[in-house]
């Protein structure tokens, strides 16, 4: 899938500053068409209802560590659905463990940042996950 300004991107983030950055960041890159939750669990029904709304989204930025559903288990319910399951995934974690993010290139993640992180760093991570 190419790369698209009106491509359909959710960021989930249980912090609201982080989710204003990961946000700006993308539009400074041209995206347009932008989402964002504070958590996994709203995450999933924003999920679920845009494929019902026949308005799917393209590319989930989350976060690793929130208090309800975690990235990780965000990934694993994306991963785990027939009309998901190919979604691009970018983690964002300050889990910089490899243990960690091996764990998440299991589970299927299409690629992973380490916080803190550089607009250039977001960029090459995404054009990485959409040249694949």
């Amino acid at each position: 899938m190419a790369l698209k300004s009106g491509m359909k991107i959710l960021v989930v983030d249980d912090m609201s500053t982080m989710r204003k950055i990961v946000s700006k960041m993308l539009r400074g890159m041209g995206f347009t068409n932008i989402e964002e939750a504070d958590d996994g669990n709203p995450a999933w029904e924003m999920i679920q209802k845009a494929i019902e709304d026949g308005e799917p989204y393209e590319f989930i930025v989350s976060d690793w560590n929130m208090p309800g559903m975690s990235g990780l288990d965000l990934l694993d319910h994306v991963r785990a659905n027939d009309k998901t399951k190919a979604l691009k995934f970018l983690m964002v974690t300050a889990e910089s463990e490899r243990a960690n993010i091996v764990i998440a290139i299991k589970k299927g993640v299409s690629n992973y940042v380490v916080k803190p992180f550089t607009p250039e760093i977001i960029k090459e991570k995404i054009s990485k996950i959409f040249a694949a």
